[in-house]
């Protein structure tokens, strides 16, 4: 007897693609395997989901309301740099802890072509960079430096999955770089060493919060940021 569709069939068909693409992220899947492993014929799944492709959107969705539950549930540092910096290993520890869904989330490249729920973390990426511009904290355009920052991070979580290693050192060293540009704290910045010196003062305390305390570090960036203006 036929099983009649239900939510619960929905369900356990995401479940089963999911179990599938985690096996071997980056490789296809058969749908006839999804239809086995919950015991339903071909007809239910299309029912739900239309197509294939109706499938692997449907995964996708559900791999960006996994990861946006887990920023969701980070606390905020108070200060945008930090977040960011904090967001970038969130961002790679997801890639590395859930290939199968990040591979297609970010790893399924068609020209012109994005999925819509990518849209939703990047919105929270520029809110970061836009709240650090208004304060004075980056030498590059709010939007430019969300660019900057997502294609650096899809680009290297992308690369330690094909490696299959959680490098922490490089993703540190690739993540300060960023940063640093987009700051102008980097070595190549144009402006004053003045300038380059406070920058570089200001992120590196933001960066380490337990040498002068959370809230003594926020009253230190306020400070530096109101020298700044009254030296310009």
């Amino acid at each position: 007897m036929t099983e009649a569709p239900t939510t619960d069939t929905r369900t356990r068909l995401l479940d089963a693609a999911a179990d599938l693409i985690a096996e071997a992220p980056g490789e296809d899947f058969s749908l006839r395997a999804v239809c086995d492993a919950v015991g339903v014929k071909m007809p239910t799944l299309y029912h739900f989901f239309g197509s294939k492709q109706g499938l692997i959107d449907a995964v996708i969705k559900r791999g960006f309301d996994l990861y946006l539950g887990q920023k969701s549930a980070m606390e905020s540092s108070g200060d945008p740099i930090q977040d960011l910096r904090e967001g970038w290993d969130a961002h790679v520890a997801f890639g590395l802890n859930n290939p199968g869904f990040y591979t297609l989330m970010y790893g399924k490249v068609r020209p012109g072509y994005s999925p819509e729920d990518q849209s939703r973390p990047s919105e929270i990426l520029r809110s970061l960079t836009a709240e650090a511009a208004a304060q004075g904290r980056l030498v590059v355009d709010s939007r430019q430096a969300a660019a900057h920052i997502l294609a650096t991070n899809i680009g290297l979580t992308l690369r330690l999955i094909i490696l299959g290693e959680n490098d922490l050192e490089l993703s540190a060293a690739i993540r300060e770089g960023v940063l640093n540009s987009i700051t102008g704290t980097a070595p190549s910045t144009e402006g004053g060493d003045e300038e380059r010196f406070g920058h570089s003062v200001m992120e590196y305390a933001v960066s380490h919060p337990d040498i002068l305390g959370k809230t003594e570090t926020q009253l230190f960036v306020q400070w530096l940021r109101r020298l700044g203006e009254e030296h310009s």
